[in-house]
């Protein structure tokens, strides 16, 4: 378990004039997606229902993630106290399925789903990061720099596991990397946009994937700073077999920055 819980927040710290609206907006939409943790608890149960030393980590990791959904969505709450958490989260659930009777990973064999896990515990890590850093509201900073600590310890969790599933799966390094980017591409697919939605619009609006997403990444992309990016594909290099410092980092360093500068500047044109 993390060293921290919802009592130990310093709530009353709370800076309403310090609340960035667009910032609100992705936090709304990231608390349905950490509560949803539960979810994929059940499924990753399945998948590893002959690996009883990993479901006992998979039960601690659950706790923490739903944790993290609960501390964003009281954060949200007390930035807008007319916002229903628990309404936005049903409805998110109702228009949001994982594949809960799975009974094989969908990444084609336990290591894929290790190296899967990976790569969104990267992201998240380095998101929480990011926002920490962006944020100038004292409780939000606390509360995203203990999330983000607790997804660099998550990372560290499956990456073990996954060294011990390849000793099995004998998944390649090209396979690695061909899960890793699949599921990098994924961060475009109905789960944030439809967290998005779920958190942010009127019970009338109707669901356009393409355009939530735009909207989410839009208010992410230029939170990034050059050390996010850096440790992020040190993290994903580690995961994938290959060195993680050195000169192929720094090119895909300067690479991913350059493709968040560009995208941010073009849908910040478009008022995405």
């Amino acid at each position: 378990m993390g060293n921290w819980t919802l009592e130990t927040i310093a709530w009353d710290r709370f800076d309403a004039s310090k609340v960035d609206p667009e910032i609100l907006r992705n936090i709304k939409a990231a608390a349905l997606v950490e509560r949803n943790g539960s979810d994929y608890g059940v499924y990753l149960a399945r998948v590893f229902a002959d690996d009883p030393q990993f479901i006992e980590a998979v039960d601690t990791w659950v706790v923490e993630e739903v944790q993290h959904g609960m501390a964003l969505g009281r954060w949200a709450r007390l930035a807008d106290p007319a916002w229903d958490f628990d309404a936005a989260f049903q409805r998110f659930r109702d228009g949001y399925k994982l594949p809960l009777d799975a009974n094989d990973s969908v990444r084609g064999s336990q290591a894929g789903e290790m190296m899967a896990r990976c790569i969104v515990e990267t992201g998240t890590s380095s998101y929480y990061s990011a926002l920490k850093d962006a944020t100038a509201e004292p409780v939000l900073k606390q509360v995203c720099a203990k999330i983000a600590a607790d997804e660099f310890r998550h990372y560290k969790l499956f990456y073990g596991h996954l060294r011990r599933c390849l000793q099995r799966d004998r998944l390649s390094r090209w396979g690695r990397l061909r899960i890793g980017w699949g599921r990098l591409k994924e961060s475009e697919d109905d789960e944030l946009a439809y967290a998005y939605f779920a958190a942010n619009e009127s019970i009338e609006a109707v669901y356009d994937r393409k355009r939530y997403m735009r909207a989410y990444a839009r208010r992410a992309y230029p939170l990034y700073r050059q050390t996010h990016i850096q440790r992020a594909m040190a993290m994903i290099l580690k995961a994938v077999g290959l060195q993680p410092q050195g000169w192929l980092n720094a090119l895909l360093t300067r690479v991913g920055l350059w493709f968040l500068r560009r995208n941010a500047s073009r849908l910040a044109a478009s008022g995405a």
